[in-house]
């Protein structure tokens, strides 16, 4: 059965596919698509990462230079870094391989389609297919991609067309987004996911200070290795909290600032610049959002964020 509940359709057309390069993501892709019936003919990969990560993942794939892997593909899966793309689809323009009629897909969030400007040229379907997801590098990432939104941006409807069909084919869910609004979107979804790394990290740093000396008999000592006691810890609360948030947005926002206690931020800014000035200038940033998005009153809030 498809996901519009049809399940009478024909098989999709069977695409020779080619990566440039094999990394988390493309990686990633390339198993989704080969999932899918499609084959992954060739990867340029150079790195010995890359290249390990291929011959683990694609293991009946080409390793081969660039413009190889272009002339060889239908559908070329462009993942390589947004500052990079530019310079690579230079090279894949002047590589003279490109067929009329390839599919180019790139996977960089701040980008639409207007950056394959050169491959449109000559005669390429542009395609913009961003995968709302963090990858590792693990296998589970392809794994990860059944559950991802993936932002999709193309040239016109044929493009859209073909877009929601290999996303829906990988087992994700394509969402449109206007040419001009990559860059914002692309900053909402860092700001959530990247910026949310480093403020479980800045909380895990702080915790660890805040308990060292204290385990009780049977827990480990604690050290900068992750999953230890401060992890633990936090796990069920940051938990409750990305879900609550996500389901009920500003009015699960609780603690000192929702409460409109200036008292105990005072208190929290002082403990911190004491343990880690750059993480008190980290929750003094974030206190200041939360009063933004708080339905009690925090005048007395902000004279304290800024005083200290």
């Amino acid at each position: 059965m498809t996901s519009t509940g049809i399940d009478n359709w024909p098989a999709p057309a069977r695409l020779t596919v080619g990566i440039v390069s094999g990394g988390r993501v493309g990686t990633a892709l390339g198993e989704a698509l080969e999932s899918a019936g499609h084959v992954v003919g060739a990867v340029a990969a150079t790195s010995k990462a890359n290249i390990d990560r291929v011959k683990q993942r694609l293991p009946e794939s080409e390793i081969a230079p660039v413009p190889r892997v272009v002339g060889m593909s239908e559908l070329l899966i462009v993942s390589v870094p947004d500052d990079e793309l530019e310079s690579i689809v230079t090279e894949i323009a002047v590589s003279g391989e490109l067929r009329p009629g390839t599919i180019v897909a790139h996977t960089a969030g701040a980008h639409g389609v207007e950056v394959l400007a050169p491959l449109i040229e000559l005669g390429a379907t542009p395609l913009a297919l961003h995968p709302a997801m963090t990858f590792v590098g693990s296998p589970e990432d392809t794994e990860h991609l059944r559950s991802a939104c993936f932002g999709i941006t193309a040239a016109d409807e044929v493009g859209y067309a073909i877009a929601q069909a290999l996303v829906l084919e990988m087992g994700g869910e394509p969402v449109r987004v206007r040419e001009e609004a990559r860059s914002l979107y692309h900053a909402a979804l860092a700001h959530g996911a990247n910026h949310l790394v480093a403020l479980i990290c800045d909380a895990v740093a702080t915790l660890r200070i805040a308990l060292a000396g204290q385990e009780l008999p049977g827990q480990e000592p604690i050290d900068n290795r992750p999953g230890g006691l401060p992890e633990h810890l936090l796990a069920p609360l940051v938990t409750a909290a990305l879900r609550n948030v996500l389901e009920l947005g500003p009015a699960a926002l609780t603690g000192p600032v929702a409460r409109g206690d200036a008292q105990t931020v005072a208190a929290h800014l002082e403990a911190l610049g004491e343990a880690d000035p750059g993480v008190a200038e980290g929750y003094r940033a974030m206190a200041r959002r939360a009063a933004h998005y708080s339905t009690a009153p925090v005048a007395d809030v902000i004279a304290e964020l800024d005083e200290s």
